[in-house]
């Protein structure tokens, strides 16, 4: 292990990143609250604006991924398709079998330009997550009970808002509805086998009702879906603790392009569609498993120095009064003030570490684990 890995192994270097996340996250939380009357006046400068101050947030997680783990991004594609990335609406299909996929698909983001506007189908109980909760909230993410009753109408009206949204944006779709583990795969191959589908390999069965909903909602507003398949190179089960310890992981991504129109309007058509797609992404990943690559091109998407850049503006806000706070309480030699502030540090630390427990298989919903649940 090298000096540098060592580094940013420490306990002391991961609580100094956790207190400028959890800092910054909470400052932007409160301009974004700062924008509701602004919303009043001007509905689209106040979603520009959250639109920038979201990336604020969501960008100092993807330099963690990028230039703090090392971790390198592979685009596979095809290259006149990529031309169209960023520069047009869409719905972004991904798997869901890794701690960190939702990362990799913001880094995505990231290189094409939509981070800040990036929209994702989430629980709802994740609004309540303070930092990244609130932001979704302020940022207009669609949220769901997974009810489909409940969720039928409110999906709905939240989608249907987005129709005049002034700036590109992506909606991250996972839509197996929950992450792949060995359990879940069981029962989601015997709902596969009692309704004469074909069994998957690598994925559980796509939620297909969300899928139409959401094609439905945005058709006019969306150009295409993209098709997005993640593998990571030898085996490599990544985490978000790994990307804090500073592992350099090496991810995969395959994404095709397909225009919207060929998505069936019909629900059950657009539900064999979206079985056939999962086929065929199963496919990919049998190809990648064999082969280590996926099919197609690969794309040149080099990193952006901004998500850099806006880590270490906010570093040196957050951490220069705390400098010197620091400085007088150990300067005046009072035990208490020093004990109060290791607690005060500790707790901050102990708070990312509870948000970041949330991202780990083991840890996931139970959703998915009952044959019942299992709709499409």
């Amino acid at each position: 292990m090298g000096l540098l890995q060592l580094l940013k192994s420490q306990f002391l270097c991961h609580l100094i990143i956790c207190y400028v996340f959890l800092v910054s996250g909470l400052i932007i939380n409160l301009l974004q609250l700062c924008m509701l009357p602004l919303w009043l006046v001007s509905k689209q400068l106040a979603r520009r604006i959250n639109c920038r101050l979201a990336y604020c947030i969501a960008s100092q997680m993807v330099a963690a991924l990028e230039w703090w783990s090392g971790t390198e991004c592979t685009l596979y594609s095809d290259p006149e398709n990529s031309t169209l990335f960023g520069n047009e609406n869409a719905i972004v299909v991904l798997n869901h079998n890794f701690e960190i996929d939702f990362l990799c698909g913001w880094t995505f983001c990231e290189r094409f330009g939509v981070l800040g506007s990036s929209k994702v189908l989430a629980k709802k109980e994740l609004a309540y997550v303070p930092v990244i909760g609130w932001m979704w909230y302020f940022l207009e993410i669609v949220f769901c009970k997974r009810k489909w009753e409940e969720d039928r109408r409110t999906v709905s009206k939240s989608l249907q808002n987005l129709l005049d949204y002034p700036v590109n944006f992506w909606f991250l779709l996972h839509c197996e509805g929950t992450r792949f583990t060995a359990k879940k795969h069981e029962i989601s191959m015997q709902v596969a086998e009692s309704k004469g589908l074909p069994k998957l390999k690598y994925h559980l069965l796509p939620r297909t009702k969300g899928f139409w909903l959401t094609v439905q909602n945005l058709r006019g507003k969306v150009a295409a879906v993209y098709d997005s398949t993640l593998n990571f190179r030898n085996k490599e089960v990544p985490s978000l603790l790994g990307v804090l310890n500073g592992k350099k992981y090496h991810a995969d991504l395959y994404v095709r392009r397909i225009p919207l129109e060929s998505v069936p309007d019909d629900e059950a058509e657009c539900a064999a569609w979206l079985h056939k797609l999962y086929q065929e992404k199963d496919s990919f990943q049998e190809h990648y498993t064999q082969t280590g690559r996926f099919p197609g091109t690969i794309v040149s998407c080099p990193r952006r120095p901004w998500d850099l850049i806006n880590w270490v503006f906010w570093s040196c806000l957050a951490l220069y009064p705390l400098g010197l706070l620091l400085a007088q309480l150990f300067s005046s030699g009072s035990v208490l003030t020093i004990v109060a502030s290791v607690a005060l540090c500790s707790a901050v630390s102990l708070g990312v570490r509870w948000m970041i427990g949330q991202t780990e298989i083991n840890r996931g919903s139970t959703y998915g684990n009952k044959e019942a649940l299992l709709n499409n």
